[in-house]
Order: structure tokens, then sequence, then C-alpha cells
């Protein structure tokens, strides 16, 4: 009864939504993923709860992980109702909100259920570019020291403008041998050892 309730609701606050003009997302998702990331944000953005939704979606996320839920959510054989059923059920239980909630709605009612992981995914995207975040991936053959990390991270802001800041991962590939490889918003530095020598290896043969 609860979920049903619920579900009464969000469709109501989706039809309210529909016929406002959409927020402008900070960047563009592209793919059937990114229209509907791009649709939450406008309607969490109108209601002030960016960040609440974000947190919800980390429910979901943890939902579609339950071998319970996702043996009947992402189920191909499993009617389309009852898969609607299953994750209504269980999103009733984590009280998100009627936003949130409509999303599961939605992608259930257009047979789109098995994408919700790529919706979460492009919806955290564009609250990193809300936040002024800018993603890098460093890559390196062995792990940087403290000192080393702290150094590359002062370098890396030469890159920023003054709203923006770092989201940095960093990731181990003993293949490049040596140095790093940097991928920063849309540039990209290889500087790796294994580079190099491909580089000079080529300059010797055409000489």
């Amino acid at each position: 009864m609860a979920a049903l309730m619920l579900g009464q609701q969000a469709r109501q606050f989706s039809t309210s939504v529909i016929r406002q003009k959409l927020v402008k997302a900070p960047i563009t998702v592209y793919g059937v993923e990114g229209r509907y990331a791009t649709a939450l944000f406008s309607a969490a953005s109108k209601q002030n709860i960016l960040d609440q939704v974000e947190q919800e979606l980390g429910k979901v996320s943890s939902l579609i992980k339950d071998p319970k839920v996702s043996s009947i959510v992402m189920n191909p054989h499993v009617k389309r109702s009852f898969k609607q059923k299953t994750f209504q059920d269980s999103l009733a239980k984590s009280n998100v909100s009627p936003i949130t909630f409509n999303l599961i709605n939605v992608l259930a009612d257009n047979g789109r259920l098995t994408i919700t992981a790529d919706v979460i995914t492009a919806y955290g995207k564009m609250m990193s570019a809300h936040r002024g975040e800018v993603s890098c991936t460093v890559t390196t053959a062995q792990p940087l020291d403290a000192a080393s990390l702290a150094d590359l991270k002062v370098a890396l802001k030469g890159f920023l403008q003054e709203h923006e800041s770092i989201k940095l991962e960093t990731k181990l590939d003993s293949t490049i041998l040596g140095g790093m490889i940097v991928s920063i918003g849309d540039k990209y530095v290889d500087m790796s050892t294994k580079t190099k020598i491909l580089k000079l290896t080529k300059l010797i043969k055409e000489t």
C-alpha cells in the first residue's frame, strides 16, 4: 500500500514537472541514460534537492547490486509489472523522495530498468560538474608516495579555473614501466616510460 501511494504521488509530481521548462544541466551526457539523468537533474534542481537525490541514488545503486533484487529487475524474462513492483517495494522501505521514486517508475514503464546504473553514473557526472569538480585520472607503474601526490595535485591545479577543483583518481599499470599518464578534463598527457621507449625505437628505425 505504501509503495502504491508513493507511486501515485510520484506520477502526479512527474506530470507537473513535464509542464515546466527543464533546467539546463551543467554538462551534456549523451545517450538514453543522459536524457533520463538530465530530466532528473532538472526536477531535483527545481526542488533544491540535488544533493539529496544524489544520496538517494546511492541507495538505488545498492539495491541494484542486491542479488535478490537484481535477479528479478535485470532478468529479461520477468514481467515488467513484477519488476516494477519489486523495485517499488524495496524503495518504499528506503524512504526516498518522490523524484527518485518517479525515476524508477518511468524507467520501469519504458522497459529501461537495465540502464538504471548508467543513469546514476550520468547524474553523478552532472553533479561533479555542478560542484565544479574536474575529473582527473593519473596512471603510474608504482603507487605515488604522499609527497609526490601532493606535488602532483599542485601541478594539476594549473589546469583549473578559479571555481574548479580536482576529483583525482589514481590507477596502477605496471606495463607503462615508469613515469605517468595524466587524463584531466579533455586533456591527455602521456609521460610514461613505455611511450618514450616506443618513440625512441621508432626514431632509431627511421634513421
